[in-house]
């Protein structure tokens, strides 16, 4: 959640991380040299895994993302994220009905019942 993933950052992530859950018996980091130089300065190098199949959400961060997540990526603070997920979950549930399940009549009919609700909502 920082602009730079430089050295200094990820060992100050790592540093954080490891007082707060424990030291680990294995870092699985994706390929990025930062978390190498970093593991390096804290003497724990030679515990590093790095691989394409590994369970790490670092590695797994070039897969498309679903809609929410995308909208996710803008907050930097965990209390901003989790307000937004909350509200949105429950507005994109009203207003997600699948188009392809319905024919172009009922789907119109179904998503100008949600608006014609939403609106009543939004008034009171």
């Amino acid at each position: 959640m920082t602009k730079a993933r430089d050295k200094k950052t990820a060992l100050k992530f790592l540093k954080k991380t490891m007082k707060r859950h424990g030291r680990p018996h294995v870092f699985v980091t994706d390929k990025l040299r930062s978390y190498c130089a970093a593991l390096k300065e804290g003497g724990a190098a030679e515990r590093q895994e790095t691989g394409r199949w590994l369970n790490n959400r670092a590695e797994n961060s070039h897969l498309p993302f679903r809609r929410r997540e995308r909208a996710m990526q803008r907050f930097r603070r965990m209390r901003s994220l989790q307000m937004f997920a909350a509200i949105d979950a429950s507005v994109f549930n009203h207003f997600n009905s699948e188009r392809s399940f319905y024919s172009r009549a009922n789907f119109k009919k179904n998503r100008a019942a949600a608006l014609d609700e939403w609106r009543q909502l939004g008034a009171a």
